[in-house]
Formats: C-alpha cells, sequence, structure tokens
C-alpha cells in the first residue's frame, strides 16, 4: 500500500513541479491530488510533520490555484515578484523559532523520527508554499535547502521514490529560480 501511495504521489509530484515551472495555474489540481495521496502515507509510517505539511498543501493548493485564476487574464496576470532581504531574514527568524518548537513537541509528545528536522523542513515548506502561491522569487531559494535537507529526511526512512523526487525537487528548484528570474526582470 505505501509502495502505490509513494509512487503515485512522486509521478503527480512531478507533473505539479513541471507545470509550476511553466506558471500553468493547472498545476495546483496536481499538487492538490500529490499531497492528498501523501498525507495518508506520512501518517502511516510516523512522519507527522511531513503529514501535517501536506496537509498545508492541500490547503495551499487551493490558495495558489485562486490566486493564479483569479489573475489570469492578460491585464491583471499575477507576475513574479521579490521580497527584500529584511522581510526573508524576518521570514528565517519566524521559520527557526516555529521549527525549534514544532521539533520540540513532537520529540516530546509522540514518537516522531527525526523531530527537529522533520518540523524545520515542514515550517520551512509552510512559508515557501504560500511565497509560491504569491509568485514571489525567494521561494524557490527556500525550497532549494528545504529539498536539500529533506534528502537526508526520505533517505533514513528508505521512502526511496520520494527521494528520487526530491532529488529532482533539488535540481528544478534551480531551474525554477533562473526561469522565474528571468520572467521578474522581463517585466521590470
Amino acid at each position: 500500500m505505501e509502495l502505490a501511495l509513494e509512487v503515485t504521489a512522486v509521478i503527480f509530484g512531478l507533473v505539479y513541479l513541471i507545470l509550476l515551472i511553466k506558471e500553468n495555474r493547472f498545476c495546483w489540481y496536481f499538487g492538490i491530488a500529490g499531497s492528498l495521496l501523501s498525507i495518508f502515507l506520512f501518517y502511516r509510517i510516523k512522519l507527522y510533520s511531513e503529514a501535517i505539511l501536506y496537509v498545508y498543501y492541500v490547503i495551499i493548493g487551493f490558495y495558489g490555484l485562486w490566486m493564479w485564476t483569479k489573475n489570469n487574464t492578460k491585464t491583471n496576470q499575477l507576475k513574479v515578484s521579490n521580497n527584500t532581504i529584511i522581510q526573508n531574514i524576518g521570514l528565517v527568524v519566524i521559520g527557526v523559532s516555529l521549527s525549534v518548537i514544532l521539533g520540540k513537541c513532537f520529540d516530546v509528545y509522540t514518537d516522531a523520527v527525526s523531530p527537529y528536522l522533520d518540523a524545520f523542513t515542514t515550517i520551512f515548506s509552510f512559508i515557501a508554499s504560500y511565497l509560491e502561491a504569491k509568485k514571489v522569487l525567494s521561494a524557490w531559494g527556500f525550497w532549494i535547502v528545504i529539498n536539500s535537507l529533506t534528502l537526508f529526511l526520505y533517505f533514513n526512512k528508505d521512502l526511496n521514490y520520494y527521494l528520487g523526487l526530491t532529488l529532482i525537487y533539488t535540481v528544478f528548484s534551480f531551474i525554477g529560480f533562473v526561469k522565474w528570474r528571468r520572467s521578474l526582470l522581463a517585466s521590470a
């Protein structure tokens, strides 16, 4: 059962990523479907922060779909923007603080595996996903770090398909950054 969930979610995740980089609003449908499958998988294997993260991905998927759809006319299209350095530093401080709190909760009150790393990747994925839905370029910088750390988490749980997907996500995060940066510069 876990293998079928993992493989299907990974396929949806790849389609989501390709469409996201192309700024195609249909990416959100695949993101939502893959996230729903992932919730069940991560709960079954006791990566609770990851399960919570994927609940958030479903919610942010609907938000992203709404944001990208409501602004999908030629005159009112959502364009790539960027945060200031101060805004990004603020997000890092908030993210680290919340990661420590969540990690401590899962360490003390559950049988979670890798509670602090899991919490860190979860909290920062919340942040990056929100930025992604708003088409903020710095989302890709966060994803590069998050995906790199998530490789260790999935390797330790023998989630080989998710490991492969996350490796692809890491590489494509660089590609997404370059493409969205070009889009940002073209609209300036």
